[in-house]
């Protein structure tokens, strides 16, 4: 169980990086694309409709770990601890909760787009629920320095 543990946060901190590389790219595009009046690209269609796969994979590899990391237990088990000690809500509550809300924009932010039928509301849309959605993401990663600080890349056993 344990290797199998290590292959789902492995798999879970790399994807973490394709996910926020995949997000600005689409926020800086969108953007662009808003301000500048550009027709919507067939690359930006792309990338909107693999955004929220690569993310609802990050979400599948993160509620496996949440369960078999023993995190749901931990909560149901001694929730006065968890909420008063700040590492552990934010790894039994906070994490989870913000990233599910993230990808439910990003699946509202895509289905917005695909609606839209011009390019400038389709860029619009994308920027404004793909930027709300990775602020969420950004502020719900355990970054160095947090009580609930990860290493910034761990990648079977190794450590960076």
């Amino acid at each position: 169980m344990e290797t199998l543990n290590l292959v789902f946060l492995s798999l879970h901190n790399v994807i973490r990086w394709v996910v926020l590389v995949l997000g600005v790219v689409l926020v800086v595009r969108s953007i662009l694309g808003w301000l500048k009046k550009w027709d919507y690209q067939e690359r930006d269609q792309k990338l909107t409709a693999f955004f929220p796969g690569v993310y609802d994979l990050q979400i599948l590899l993160g509620i496996i770990l949440f369960f078999s990391k023993g995190w749901g237990g931990v909560l149901m088990n001694a929730p006065a601890e968890v909420m008063k000690t700040a590492a552990l809500r934010f790894f039994a509550v906070e994490h989870w909760t913000l990233m599910i809300v993230a990808a439910v924009l990003i699946h509202i932010g895509s289905a917005q787009v695909k609606k839209a039928t011009e390019s400038i509301k389709k860029y619009k849309r994308a920027a404004i629920w793909f930027a709300i959605a990775l602020l969420l993401t950004l502020a719900s990663i355990p970054w160095p320095g947090m009580s609930a600080a990860r290493p910034l890349l761990r990648f079977f056993g190794l450590v960076f």
